[in-house]
């Protein structure tokens, strides 16, 4: 049953890769394999599977916090690969910064270092301008995780094969955007009740350059910095607040030096999985097709989770001696109506040749 899995997996992966070409923002994206291809993957996983291909290890490194969903996934992904392909093709996996920050890590698969980086989208935006799509504030806000994942994953979405595109020119290959309609809060030792108590917020952001006019926007001084430092940077006072989803807040024992949980819902807590083109376009396709099927189903057992984990770490959280923090609607319609926060949805939409209306509108009817 594997084999005939892999076998129509692969089949379809080709297909589907080969009916994508161009660049452009309602063009699709260039194949990766052709018709030869897939009937190549499919002689391989039918006869005689993956023991007649020569064994590969890929190196795939991320630098999420220890029991976040993105090492979660990562962890999934690699066990995956090695289930699906009979310990052929494997994953030598380096979780938690081994390997360097995001930065790092990215530089070293776009050199082929490191074949694959499990991330999250911010610090992606300097390597594939069109990720600032992400960054426009609480866009995802009200739609739920179902309808996000059909424009993000969907094979016939407008938007993901624009990004696939994106991707490609960047000589990367995307497997697969992880999220389930939660978000980057924000982890503070002020009470951040209304909008007005975000003003002078010194708080620590990735290095991402509209995550940076948001804060700013809203009347915060953000200030970018490494991972491993914000933890004394906190206790320290040098910062005092930073901005992340709960299960990084909770890895990071941050509840030691915060006091505030706020629910600012402010950017979508998405992971994403790529690989170097270069190498990809280097393996067979049935062990190309293992990866995608990798991590198809490594998404589909993350994604129930990631509603528990966010509820079980705020939980956690607060009984660690946070104060957590909601917000209605209203509050919402406040920071998108500030001047400084319709600005930066103009100049992110016109930055990425009108993406951000494509996704404002696949979002609408998905």
């Amino acid at each position: 049953m594997k084999k005939l899995i892999s076998a129509v997996l692969a089949g379809s992966m080709a297909m589907s890769l080969a009916a994508c070409g161009g660049s452009a923002a309602s063009s699709q994206a260039p194949a990766a394999s052709g018709p030869a291809s897939a009937a190549s993957a499919a002689s391989a996983a039918s006869s005689g599977g993956f023991d007649a291909l020569e064994p590969v290890e890929l190196v795939l490194a991320d630098s999420a916090a220890k029991g976040a969903a993105g090492q979660l996934f990562d962890e999934a992904f690699a066990a995956k690969v090695e289930e699906i392909t009979g310990g052929q093709l494997t994953i030598d996996l380096h979780t938690n910064g081994d390997l360097g920050n995001d930065v790092d890590i990215l530089r070293q698969m776009q050199s082929g270092d490191i074949d694959l980086v499990g991330c999250q989208i911010a610090p992606m935006v300097s390597f594939i301008p069109e990720l600032a799509v992400f960054d426009l504030p609480m866009v995802f806000a009200k739609y739920d995780g179902d309808t996000i994942d059909k424009v993000l994953n969907g094979e016939d979405s407008a938007v993901r094969q624009t990004l696939n595109a994106a991707y490609e020119t960047a000589d990367l290959h995307l497997l697969g955007f992880l999220q389930n309609a939660t978000y980057r809060l924000t982890t503070s030792n002020t009470d951040l009740q209304t909008l007005a108590d975000f003003k002078g917020l010194q708080i620590r952001t990735m290095e991402n350059a509209n995550h940076m006019a948001f804060w700013t926007a809203i009347g915060a001084q953000p200030t970018p910095l490494a991972w491993a430092e914000v933890y004394f940077a906190l206790q320290s006072g040098t910062i005092t607040a930073e901005e992340n989803a709960s299960d990084t807040v909770k890895g990071a024992n941050l509840n030691e030096v915060q006091k505030y949980l706020a629910n600012t819902n402010h950017i979508l807590y998405c992971n994403q999985l790529c690989i170097n083109n270069d190498k990809f376009q280097s393996l067979d396709p049935a062990y190309q097709a293992a990866l995608q099927q990798a991590a198809n189903e490594a998404m589909d057992e993350m994604r129930p989770q990631l509603k528990n984990i966010d509820e079980t770490n705020q939980a956690e959280l607060e009984k660690g001696g946070m104060t957590v923090i909601t917000y209605d609607d209203a509050f919402f319609d406040e920071v998108l109506n500030l001047d400084g926060v319709k600005a930066l949805y103009a100049s992110i939409d016109e930055s990425i040749g009108g993406l951000g209306t494509q996704l404002q509108e696949g979002l609408a009817n998905a």
